[in-house]
Protein backbone atom coordinates (compact mmCIF):
# COMPACT_ATOMS: atom_id res chain seq x y z
CA UNK A 1 0.00 0.00 0.00
CA UNK A 2 1.37 3.14 -0.79
CA UNK A 3 2.04 5.53 2.08
CA UNK A 4 -0.32 8.82 1.93
CA UNK A 5 2.09 11.74 0.93
CA UNK A 6 0.67 15.36 2.13
CA UNK A 7 0.41 18.17 0.08
CA UNK A 8 2.65 20.72 0.30
CA UNK A 9 0.10 23.64 1.00
CA UNK A 10 -1.08 20.76 4.22
CA UNK A 11 2.32 20.53 5.41
CA UNK A 12 2.81 24.53 5.64
CA UNK A 13 -0.33 24.61 7.06
CA UNK A 14 0.59 22.61 10.03
CA UNK A 15 4.12 23.80 10.09
CA UNK A 16 2.87 27.21 10.86
CA UNK A 17 0.57 26.25 13.34
CA UNK A 18 3.16 24.23 15.43
CA UNK A 19 5.81 27.20 14.83
CA UNK A 20 2.94 29.13 16.60
CA UNK A 21 2.16 26.97 19.18
CA UNK A 22 6.74 27.28 19.66
CA UNK A 23 6.46 30.68 19.80
CA UNK A 24 3.60 31.13 21.85
CA UNK A 25 4.70 28.77 24.54
CA UNK A 26 8.09 30.65 24.60
CA UNK A 27 6.46 33.92 25.27
CA UNK A 28 4.36 32.58 27.94
CA UNK A 29 7.57 31.14 29.65
CA UNK A 30 8.99 34.43 28.93
CA UNK A 31 6.19 36.33 30.93
CA UNK A 32 5.72 34.14 33.55
CA UNK A 33 9.82 33.81 34.67
CA UNK A 34 9.96 37.80 34.14
CA UNK A 35 6.86 38.55 36.07
CA UNK A 36 8.14 36.54 38.81
CA UNK A 37 11.73 37.58 38.78
CA UNK A 38 10.21 41.20 39.08
CA UNK A 39 7.75 40.28 41.65
CA UNK A 40 10.66 38.48 43.77
CA UNK A 41 12.65 41.51 43.71
CA UNK A 42 10.01 44.29 44.40
CA UNK A 43 8.76 41.78 47.33
CA UNK A 44 12.45 41.64 48.90
CA UNK A 45 12.92 45.30 48.66
CA UNK A 46 9.64 46.05 50.20
CA UNK A 47 10.76 43.57 53.09
CA UNK A 48 13.92 45.26 53.54
CA UNK A 49 12.07 48.67 53.40
CA UNK A 50 9.82 48.11 56.25
CA UNK A 51 12.28 46.27 58.37
CA UNK A 52 14.62 49.55 57.79
CA UNK A 53 11.55 51.64 59.33
CA UNK A 54 12.16 49.76 62.70
CA UNK A 55 15.55 51.05 62.97
CA UNK A 56 16.47 54.30 64.95
CA UNK A 57 19.25 55.42 62.20
CA UNK A 58 17.03 54.04 59.72
CA UNK A 59 19.94 54.14 57.03
CA UNK A 60 22.35 52.47 58.68
CA UNK A 61 20.30 49.89 60.25
CA UNK A 62 19.02 49.47 56.68
CA UNK A 63 22.36 48.92 55.47
CA UNK A 64 23.12 46.48 57.90
CA UNK A 65 19.92 44.64 57.58
CA UNK A 66 21.34 44.42 53.84
CA UNK A 67 24.45 43.08 55.17
CA UNK A 68 23.37 40.26 56.50
CA UNK A 69 20.41 39.41 54.51
CA UNK A 70 22.93 39.17 51.77
CA UNK A 71 25.33 36.67 53.71
CA UNK A 72 22.76 34.29 54.65
CA UNK A 73 20.96 34.60 51.55
CA UNK A 74 23.55 33.91 49.64
CA UNK A 75 24.69 30.89 51.26
CA UNK A 76 21.60 29.08 50.75
CA UNK A 77 20.74 30.71 47.48
CA UNK A 78 23.85 31.76 45.98
CA UNK A 79 24.09 34.00 43.12
CA UNK A 80 21.57 37.45 42.69
CA UNK A 81 21.96 38.34 46.63
CA UNK A 82 24.88 40.63 47.05
CA UNK A 83 24.74 43.72 49.07
CA UNK A 84 24.32 45.13 45.66
CA UNK A 85 21.73 43.67 44.40
CA UNK A 86 19.55 44.04 47.57
CA UNK A 87 20.19 47.56 47.50
CA UNK A 88 18.91 47.80 43.77
CA UNK A 89 16.13 45.75 45.31
CA UNK A 90 15.28 48.14 48.16
CA UNK A 91 15.81 51.16 45.63
CA UNK A 92 13.76 49.58 43.16
CA UNK A 93 10.83 49.38 45.85
CA UNK A 94 11.42 52.80 46.82
CA UNK A 95 11.15 54.25 43.10
CA UNK A 96 7.99 51.91 42.31
CA UNK A 97 6.61 51.24 45.61
CA UNK A 98 3.07 51.19 43.50
CA UNK A 99 4.02 48.62 40.60
CA UNK A 100 2.24 45.89 42.73
CA UNK A 101 -1.31 46.30 44.30
CA UNK A 102 -0.45 43.15 46.34
CA UNK A 103 1.49 40.61 46.83
CA UNK A 104 -0.97 38.18 44.58
CA UNK A 105 -2.87 41.49 42.85
CA UNK A 106 -1.99 42.06 39.11
CA UNK A 107 0.51 44.42 37.58
CA UNK A 108 -0.08 47.89 36.89
CA UNK A 109 2.37 50.66 36.70
CA UNK A 110 2.09 53.65 38.40
CA UNK A 111 3.19 56.02 35.74
CA UNK A 112 1.72 54.05 32.57
CA UNK A 113 -1.49 52.62 33.83
CA UNK A 114 -0.09 49.36 31.64
CA UNK A 115 -0.61 45.92 32.22
CA UNK A 116 3.19 45.53 30.66
CA UNK A 117 5.72 44.15 32.59
CA UNK A 118 9.47 45.37 31.87
CA UNK A 119 12.03 42.93 32.34
CA UNK A 120 13.87 43.51 36.19
CA UNK A 121 17.38 44.17 34.12
CA UNK A 122 14.59 47.53 32.52
CA UNK A 123 14.02 48.64 36.14
CA UNK A 124 17.38 48.12 36.92
CA UNK A 125 18.66 50.44 33.81
CA UNK A 126 15.43 52.83 34.94
CA UNK A 127 16.75 53.47 38.34
CA UNK A 128 20.00 55.21 36.96
CA UNK A 129 17.66 58.37 35.80
CA UNK A 130 16.84 60.28 39.44
CA UNK A 131 14.14 62.21 37.84
CA UNK A 132 10.83 61.21 38.43
CA UNK A 133 9.23 62.55 34.92
CA UNK A 134 12.04 61.11 33.18
CA UNK A 135 12.25 57.51 34.69
CA UNK A 136 8.42 57.57 34.10
CA UNK A 137 8.62 58.88 30.42
CA UNK A 138 11.62 55.82 29.64
CA UNK A 139 9.58 53.44 31.17
CA UNK A 140 6.35 53.98 29.26
CA UNK A 141 8.57 54.45 25.66
CA UNK A 142 10.17 51.46 26.70
CA UNK A 143 7.20 49.18 27.33
CA UNK A 144 4.86 50.71 24.42
CA UNK A 145 8.02 50.89 22.29
CA UNK A 146 9.65 47.65 23.21
CA UNK A 147 13.05 49.13 23.83
CA UNK A 148 15.52 46.55 24.44
CA UNK A 149 17.64 46.87 27.64
CA UNK A 150 20.50 48.34 25.26
CA UNK A 151 18.22 50.59 23.56
CA UNK A 152 17.06 52.33 26.74
CA UNK A 153 20.79 52.43 28.48
CA UNK A 154 21.70 54.29 25.40
CA UNK A 155 18.69 56.86 25.76
CA UNK A 156 18.84 57.55 29.06
CA UNK A 157 23.12 57.69 28.93
CA UNK A 158 22.55 59.86 25.86
CA UNK A 159 19.92 62.54 27.61
CA UNK A 160 16.90 61.57 24.52
CA UNK A 161 14.54 63.05 27.11
CA UNK A 162 16.03 66.09 28.28
CA UNK A 163 17.14 66.52 24.21
CA UNK A 164 13.99 65.92 23.07
CA UNK A 165 12.24 68.00 25.75
CA UNK A 166 14.26 70.72 25.03
CA UNK A 167 14.18 70.54 21.12
CA UNK A 168 11.97 72.56 18.74
CA UNK A 169 11.94 69.61 16.24
CA UNK A 170 11.33 66.40 18.00
CA UNK A 171 10.90 64.59 15.00
CA UNK A 172 14.42 64.94 13.95
CA UNK A 173 15.38 63.75 17.78
CA UNK A 174 13.35 60.33 17.43
CA UNK A 175 14.04 59.96 13.81
CA UNK A 176 18.17 60.36 14.87
CA UNK A 177 17.73 58.20 17.90
CA UNK A 178 15.35 55.23 15.66
CA UNK A 179 18.40 54.92 13.47
CA UNK A 180 21.17 54.97 15.98
CA UNK A 181 19.68 52.66 17.98
CA UNK A 182 17.84 49.91 15.13
CA UNK A 183 21.26 47.61 15.54
CA UNK A 184 20.59 47.34 19.41
CA UNK A 185 17.06 45.81 18.59
CA UNK A 186 17.69 42.38 19.54
CA UNK A 187 15.41 39.93 17.24
CA UNK A 188 16.37 36.87 18.99
CA UNK A 189 13.36 35.00 20.90
CA UNK A 190 15.35 33.37 22.93
CA UNK A 191 17.29 35.99 24.22
CA UNK A 192 16.29 36.12 27.59
CA UNK A 193 17.41 32.25 28.46
CA UNK A 194 21.31 33.73 27.90
CA UNK A 195 20.89 37.01 30.29
CA UNK A 196 22.72 36.26 33.13
CA UNK A 197 20.19 37.87 35.56
CA UNK A 198 17.65 35.21 34.14
CA UNK A 199 20.11 32.56 34.98
CA UNK A 200 21.20 33.17 38.26
CA UNK A 201 17.25 33.66 39.10
CA UNK A 202 16.34 30.04 37.42
CA UNK A 203 19.64 28.83 39.44
CA UNK A 204 21.71 27.92 36.41
CA UNK A 205 25.52 28.77 36.23
CA UNK A 206 26.50 30.93 33.20
CA UNK A 207 27.76 28.99 30.47
CA UNK A 208 30.50 30.59 28.24
CA UNK A 209 28.94 28.60 24.95
CA UNK A 210 27.07 31.06 24.67
CA UNK A 211 29.94 34.13 24.34
CA UNK A 212 32.95 31.88 22.85
CA UNK A 213 33.18 30.25 19.36
CA UNK A 214 34.42 26.90 19.42
CA UNK A 215 38.17 28.35 18.06
CA UNK A 216 38.29 30.82 20.82
CA UNK A 217 37.27 28.14 23.33
CA UNK A 218 39.88 25.89 21.98
CA UNK A 219 42.57 28.44 22.29
CA UNK A 220 41.61 29.62 25.95
CA UNK A 221 41.03 25.40 26.95
CA UNK A 222 44.99 24.82 26.23
CA UNK A 223 46.14 28.60 27.13
CA UNK A 224 44.85 27.48 30.45
CA UNK A 225 47.14 24.17 30.52
CA UNK A 226 49.54 25.57 29.08
CA UNK A 227 50.07 28.50 31.44
CA UNK A 228 49.99 26.30 34.55
CA UNK A 229 52.30 24.54 33.16
CA UNK A 230 54.98 26.81 32.84
CA UNK A 231 55.91 26.62 36.27
CA UNK A 232 56.34 30.10 36.87
CA UNK A 233 54.17 30.54 39.61
CA UNK A 234 50.73 30.24 37.89
CA UNK A 235 47.35 29.18 40.31
CA UNK A 236 44.23 28.91 38.09
CA UNK A 237 41.32 31.17 39.94
CA UNK A 238 38.39 31.17 37.23
CA UNK A 239 36.99 31.26 33.57
CA UNK A 240 34.66 33.19 32.16
CA UNK A 241 34.29 35.41 35.58
CA UNK A 242 31.30 37.20 35.58
CA UNK A 243 32.16 41.06 36.05
CA UNK A 244 28.85 43.24 36.36
CA UNK A 245 28.91 47.03 36.36
CA UNK A 246 25.72 49.33 36.60
CA UNK A 247 25.60 49.12 32.37
CA UNK A 248 26.84 45.91 31.32
CA UNK A 249 27.74 42.08 32.08
CA UNK A 250 31.55 41.20 31.52
CA UNK A 251 33.13 37.71 30.93
CA UNK A 252 36.77 37.56 31.42
CA UNK A 253 38.20 34.74 30.05
CA UNK A 254 40.84 33.50 32.47
CA UNK A 255 42.11 34.75 35.61
CA UNK A 256 44.77 33.17 37.49
CA UNK A 257 47.14 34.16 40.54
CA UNK A 258 50.64 34.52 40.21
CA UNK A 259 52.38 33.28 43.72
CA UNK A 260 55.86 34.68 43.00
CA UNK A 261 54.56 38.02 41.86
CA UNK A 262 51.89 38.29 43.89
CA UNK A 263 49.03 39.69 42.06
CA UNK A 264 46.28 38.67 39.96
CA UNK A 265 46.90 37.89 36.47
CA UNK A 266 43.68 38.70 33.83
CA UNK A 267 43.50 37.50 30.24
CA UNK A 268 41.10 38.47 27.42
CA UNK A 269 41.02 36.58 24.08
CA UNK A 270 39.87 38.51 20.71
CA UNK A 271 39.24 37.08 17.68
CA UNK A 272 40.13 40.62 15.81
CA UNK A 273 43.31 42.99 15.81
CA UNK A 274 43.38 44.65 19.02
CA UNK A 275 40.97 48.25 19.25
CA UNK A 276 41.13 51.24 21.50
CA UNK A 277 38.24 50.19 23.25
CA UNK A 278 39.89 46.32 24.03
CA UNK A 279 42.63 48.11 25.57
CA UNK A 280 39.87 49.99 27.68
CA UNK A 281 37.78 47.19 28.41
CA UNK A 282 41.16 45.20 30.17
CA UNK A 283 42.03 48.42 32.11
CA UNK A 284 38.75 48.94 33.48
CA UNK A 285 38.81 45.02 34.92
CA UNK A 286 42.31 45.84 36.15
CA UNK A 287 40.85 48.55 38.32
CA UNK A 288 38.00 46.47 39.60
CA UNK A 289 40.29 43.15 40.20
CA UNK A 290 42.41 45.99 41.95
CA UNK A 291 39.66 47.37 44.12
CA UNK A 292 37.23 44.75 45.01
CA UNK A 293 39.91 41.20 44.90
CA UNK A 294 43.62 42.90 45.52
CA UNK A 295 44.76 42.45 49.43
CA UNK A 296 47.53 44.06 51.85
CA UNK A 297 50.47 42.45 49.93
CA UNK A 298 49.16 42.15 46.86
CA UNK A 299 51.26 43.71 43.75
CA UNK A 300 48.83 45.77 41.18
CA UNK A 301 46.52 43.30 38.82
CA UNK A 302 48.41 42.28 35.53
CA UNK A 303 46.00 42.77 32.46
CA UNK A 304 46.85 40.32 29.22
CA UNK A 305 44.77 41.16 26.07
CA UNK A 306 45.57 37.97 23.91
CA UNK A 307 44.67 38.62 19.76
CA UNK A 308 44.26 35.38 17.49
CA UNK A 309 44.91 36.96 14.15
CA UNK A 310 48.74 36.78 13.35
CA UNK A 311 50.46 39.83 13.60
CA UNK A 312 52.89 42.46 15.62
CA UNK A 313 50.03 42.98 18.51
CA UNK A 314 49.40 39.25 19.31
CA UNK A 315 49.88 40.07 22.89
CA UNK A 316 49.26 43.45 24.87
CA UNK A 317 50.22 43.63 28.25
CA UNK A 318 48.80 46.06 30.98
CA UNK A 319 50.71 48.90 31.49
CA UNK A 320 52.50 48.24 35.30
CA UNK A 321 51.51 51.63 36.71
CA UNK A 322 53.10 52.49 40.28
CA UNK A 323 55.92 49.91 40.24
CA UNK A 324 59.09 49.98 40.83
CA UNK A 325 62.25 48.08 38.91
CA UNK A 326 62.64 45.24 41.50
CA UNK A 327 58.87 44.04 40.23
CA UNK A 328 59.22 44.99 36.45
CA UNK A 329 62.57 42.61 36.63
CA UNK A 330 59.92 40.16 38.42
CA UNK A 331 57.47 40.46 35.78
CA UNK A 332 59.67 39.88 32.85
CA UNK A 333 61.19 36.72 34.79
CA UNK A 334 57.66 35.44 35.58
CA UNK A 335 55.55 35.81 33.11
CA UNK A 336 55.24 34.52 29.12
CA UNK A 337 57.28 36.26 26.35
CA UNK A 338 54.96 37.82 23.39
CA UNK A 339 56.78 35.32 21.71
CA UNK A 340 56.31 32.29 23.70
CA UNK A 341 52.25 33.40 23.67
CA UNK A 342 52.04 34.01 20.23
CA UNK A 343 53.94 30.38 19.67
CA UNK A 344 51.51 28.74 21.90
CA UNK A 345 48.23 30.49 20.27
CA UNK A 346 49.42 29.17 16.51
CA UNK A 347 50.11 25.93 18.01
CA UNK A 348 46.84 25.67 19.33
CA UNK A 349 45.15 27.03 15.59
CA UNK A 350 47.01 24.14 14.25
CA UNK A 351 46.08 21.98 16.08
CA UNK A 352 42.33 22.79 16.13
CA UNK A 353 42.45 23.13 12.50
CA UNK A 354 44.06 20.10 11.78
CA UNK A 355 41.12 18.45 14.08
CA UNK A 356 38.28 19.69 12.03
CA UNK A 357 39.44 18.29 8.98
CA UNK A 358 40.32 15.34 9.96
CA UNK A 359 36.40 15.14 11.45
CA UNK A 360 35.00 16.66 8.46
CA UNK A 361 36.68 14.25 6.24
CA UNK A 362 35.67 11.50 8.36
CA UNK A 363 32.11 12.62 7.21
CA UNK A 364 32.55 12.43 3.67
Amino acid sequence: MDKAVLPATGIDNIFQRASNIVENARSDAYSYINETLVRRNWLLGKLIAEEELLGEERATYGLNVIKNLSQRLSAQFGKGFTRRDLYHYLTFFKAYSNLFQSTEAKVYSASTQSHILLSWTHYRTLLQELNTDARNWYEREAAEQSWSVRILQRNISSQYYFRRLASQQKDLVDAEMLKLTKPLQSTDPTEFIKNPVIGEFLGFSAHSSFRESELEQAIIDNLEKFLLELGKGFAFVARQQHIHTEKKDYYIDLVFYNIYLKCYVLIDLKTSQITHQDVGQMDMYVRMYDEMKRTEGDNPTIGIILCDDTDDDIARFSVLHDNDHLFASKYMLYMPTQEQLRNEIERQKAIYYLQHNDAQDENV
